[in-house]
């Protein structure tokens, strides 16, 4: 029996796409064990929602679900966000301070964004997910800790090994078991049923009439590329039914509209010289993150802060790549 349909119902994982409820059926699968979890997928495709889904399906769901965004901690503060310490410990540590770990206790620790982590804090990581023991800042004894991992990562994982940006160590300790979120440009037909559930959610939120959304959004809809994927499209209704005054929804393409999905990939290569798959895709993943990020700066006129705002994605982790791919903007003249 094909329960994908219930379980996206009840944890608000929306779609009909075979590509999609493939996802779904390995969260449910997910859910029946203990085993440490790696959720991959491009930014906004609903990694956390995944992470949450799993934590309620499985024995530990009455226990606490902890989220911890990795991207947002500096080198120097992850092992005491981890592990917490005594007081006493540094400077300033006036009293105890229990990690993440200790308030997840029974449950779910889910490390988001976990390709952001410096060298030092994969170290670190490594060394409690080999015997999950670990000793809080100051204190004298190691802790044994009961708590599942559940990971997620923005970006291919072992291309970032390749490049010496991640261990491959800890990346095989993370992917005991591995969940693919495919993009929303990849799951046919969701597009247009997550906006009209968006566009539900809305009247509900704002206790107003119900609306729909006019049909001439469907064309540019499916040919968009959305490389906010499912929380751009949700921020995109949002803000669209909170400006419209009419029953019927009309929807403009946005800014990038023009960036379609392909039929093909973009570069092409000469037939002795077709690389591997896993290099050629590596190749046009970057030729993406190029390109999107040199169109979002030139969208924001260079405003890191509202750039990622736009693109859902944490500042700190939004500029170290636009650090890497080197990408500049000229800003605006001040008048």
């Amino acid at each position: 029996m094909d329960t994908a349909g219930d379980i996206g119902a009840q944890f608000n994982l929306i779609g009909e796409s075979s590509a999609f409820r493939h996802s779904v059926r390995a969260v449910e699968r997910c859910g029946r064990t203990d085993a440490t979890v790696l959720v991959q997928g491009e930014t906004g495709t609903g990694k956390e929602l995944v992470a949450r889904a799993i934590h309620y399906l499985s024995a530990r769901h009455a226990h606490p679900f902890v989220p911890l965004n990795s991207g947002a901690l500096p080198d120097s503060l992850f092992e005491n966000e981890l592990f917490g310490h005594r007081r006493g410990a540094f400077t300033g540590a006036t009293g105890d301070f229990p990690g993440v770990l200790k308030l997840a206790e029974g449950g779910t620790l889910f490390l988001d964004e976990v390709d952001s982590l410096p060298p030092k804090a994969q170290v670190s990581l490594l060394r409690f997910l080999q015997d999950r023991r670990y000793r809080p800042l100051g204190a004298q004894r190691e802790q044994e800790s009961n708590v599942r991992i559940v990971a997620a990562a923005n970006c291919d994982l072992q291309q970032a090994i390749r490049e010496g940006r991640f261990r491959a160590d800890l990346y095989y300790r993370l992917k005991l078991v591995s969940i693919d979120l495919p993009p929303l440009r990849a799951r046919e037909g969701d597009v247009w049923l997550l906006a009209e559930h968006f566009v539900r959610t809305c009247a509900e939120r704002y206790s107003t009439s119900a609306r729909k959304l006019h049909r001439s959004a469907v064309d540019w809809f499916g040919r968009y590329s959305w490389p906010g994927n499912v929380r751009e499209l949700e921020n995109l209704i949002h803000s669209e039914f909170l400006l419209s005054d009419s029953d019927e929804i009309r929807i403009a393409a946005p800014d990038g509209a023009g960036a379609t999905r392909e039929t093909r990939p973009t570069t092409s290569y000469a037939d002795n010289e077709l690389p591997a798959y896993a290099g050629a895709k590596a190749r046009a993943l970057e030729e993406f993150d190029r390109g999107y990020l040199a169109q979002l700066l030139a969208h924001t006129e260079g405003n890191i802060t509202r750039a990622s705002k736009v693109a859902g994605k944490e500042r700190r982790a939004l500029g170290k790549m636009i650090k890497r791919y080197n990408i500049t903007v000229d800003r605006p003249a001040r008048r």
